[in-house]
């Protein structure tokens, strides 16, 4: 093993090599023989490789590039200059603390600087960041500063008046039952935000 497949945590080096399936499945019949049962019963026989398959579809985000799903705009737009907004995107993540399902809904805004990208775009990227190992505040992140990279202005989502200068704000804006991610401010006092719940 090199050095380039090392990672320092502060403590002792992580390998980086990717567990072939083999060595996946293994793992799963140690947990099943963990949690008391005999992996070697007729019911528990295929379950290590359906569970590994099963993972491969959570967490097949880690294999996706949200850049490359923004990265074809269009010009298009005959001077439209309003808020671009898709409500309600269901997503299914997994909690990176229990390794538990987390099930939610994403809304995800931005206002168009000269370029748009397809609306099922911003579902895909949702989708890229969910199948991975998550909590709320940093999928949210995550989600507004690809968008925020590539599109320039994201999430014209109205939160508050407009906020009085001189008087500091906090980078995250609650709301009943979500996060919001403020990117900034933009014409009329609209925050750019991403709210997932």
């Amino acid at each position: 093993m090199t050095d380039s497949n090392l990672k320092s945590t502060g403590k002792t080096p992580v390998s980086r090599v990717h567990p072939t399936r083999e060595e996946a499945e293994e793992a799963v019949r140690t947990l099943i023989r963990w949690s008391g049962d005999d992996p070697g019963r007729e019911g528990l026989l295929d379950t290590p490789s359906r569970v590994v398959r099963s993972y491969a579809e959570f967490f097949a985000g880690y294999h996706q590039d949200p850049m490359e799903i923004l990265k074809r705009t269009f010009s298009e737009t005959h001077g439209y200059d309003e808020m671009v907004l898709l409500k309600d995107i269901e997503f299914q993540s997994h909690c990176e603390h229990h390794m538990v399902p987390i099930v939610g809904k994403a809304h995800v805004a931005y206002l168009p600087d000269s370029r748009v990208v397809g609306i099922s775009k911003l579902a895909r990227v949702v989708e890229a960041y969910a199948k991975r190992l998550q909590i709320q505040e940093k999928m949210t992140n995550q989600i507004a500063q690809a968008i925020n990279g590539d599109l320039l202005r994201v999430g014209k989502v109205p939160r508050r008046p407009p906020h009085p200068p001189g008087i500091p704000r906090s980078d995250k804006v609650i709301s009943s039952g979500g996060v919001a991610r403020r990117i900034g401010l933009n014409r009329s006092g609209w925050y750019h935000a991403l709210v997932a719940r």
